[in-house]
């Protein structure tokens, strides 16, 4: 089956994390949360679902932020998403067919 690593960049997300990593976790292989300067329990939540949480200093640059979070994934592909986003039960079930199917 393909791999994906779940690469996000957060700050100040403690409302909406969970929620977010609750609908991805068992389809990921791996979860890289990069924390841009969080002073609420984002890390705290984060660490709940991975140990992969590396910090970075914001420079008011997302493409760095991204890339950064890239640079530590390991699968074969990498899906981003918000803090905020969610996959719903349909798109959950295709997104694990499509882990399936991909070469």
């Amino acid at each position: 089956m393909t791999t994906f690593s779940l690469c996000m960049i957060v700050k100040n997300e403690e409302n909406v994390l969970a929620h977010c990593l609750d609908s991805l976790a068992d389809l990921m292989d791996e979860i890289i949360i990069v924390d841009t300067g969080s002073t609420d329990k984002t890390k705290e939540i984060a660490a709940r679902y991975t140990d992969r949480i590396y910090d970075f200093t914001w420079i008011d640059d997302f493409a760095a932020a991204r890339n950064f979070a890239a640079s530590k994934a390991t699968m074969e592909y990498i899906y981003t998403a918000d803090a905020d986003e969610f996959v719903d039960p349909e798109n959950h079930r295709q997104i694990r067919q499509l882990k399936e199917v991909l070469l």
